[in-house]
């Protein structure tokens, strides 16, 4: 992610007015430290806290180690020119292009297997998540909607941010469990199941999307091509999605996972 630098009275202020710019809670959020006010005369500060942030990296590692039927692959990927092909019963997936399905899903099933009712899993999965809130004593509301064979599940109440954990690496956990407990024992392989716990997800594709917009202004001023940090397969999708609709600007990835960019580069006659 790209850096804020941010520059407040306090030391307090800035840090805050940082978090607000980047739209993230502070755990998801990386503060640097560049100036602090310095004591003057009869008690007041002299300067200004300055700091700079960055909305903290996902672990592009966790990606590699999801079961299935998570967030669509990102646009437009291709490698040397060439689709990438189906891989074999029981390989993982890369990423693939748009009119594929997921970036990990399993083998894709059988033609003569019966498809499972995308209703069937979303109950199945949202069965699983209000008895695990309840056996934790929490309040917890599971909302659920459907779109085709996407299951969207979001989860609100107070005290959840356990199930988040730092950078969403425990709600990542989470989710796992959920589609193995939903779509792999009822052998569904055609639904997208996604789990949110306290619109987590939600504003973190909020500050994504805000920082991908900031980067396709710069690109379309100085001209000059973005190589992007290493981001999962979600975050990427996310910035692909959002400058898919900005004129001027094209992106793709390059690279292999964990360390796999988004590149963000003027369009050809822009």
């Amino acid at each position: 992610m790209e850096w804020v630098t941010i520059t407040a009275a306090t030391m307090e202020d800035a840090k805050a007015m940082a978090l607000d710019q980047l739209g993230v809670a502070a755990e998801d959020a990386e503060i640097e430290v560049v100036e602090e006010p310095k004591p003057g005369l009869f008690g007041r500060m002299r300067g200004e806290a300055v700091v700079r942030a960055r909305v903290r990296p996902t672990s592009t590692r966790e990606s590699t180690r999801r079961d299935r039927g998570g967030e669509r692959s990102e646009r437009g990927d291709r490698r040397g020119g060439r689709t990438r092909q189906r891989p074999r019963n029981g390989e993982r997936r890369r990423e693939r292009g748009p009119s594929d399905r997921s970036a990990d899903d399993e083998a894709p099933r059988r033609e003569d297997a019966p498809k499972v009712p995308v209703t069937t899993v979303r109950d199945a999965a949202t069965t699983f998540l209000e008895g695990l809130f309840a056996a934790a004593d929490l309040s917890a509301r599971v909302e659920s909607s459907i779109d085709g064979d996407d299951i969207e599940i979001a989860v609100h109440g107070d005290q959840l941010t356990m199930f988040v954990g730092a950078r969403g690496m425990t709600l990542t956990q989470l989710q796992d469990i959920t589609r193995v407990v939903s779509q792999r024992r009822l052998g569904d392989h055609d639904t997208r199941l996604r789990v949110d716990v306290g619109g987590y997800r939600q504003r973190r594709k909020d500050a994504l999307g805000r920082f991908a917009q900031k980067v396709a202004n710069d690109v379309m001023e100085t001209g000059t091509p973005r190589i992007l940090e290493p981001m999962n397969s979600a975050d990427r999708k996310i910035v692909h999605d959002t400058l898919a609709t900005v004129e001027g600007v094209v992106t793709h990835s390059e690279g292999d996972d964990p360390f796999r960019r988004v590149v963000v580069s003027r369009a050809p006659g822009a």
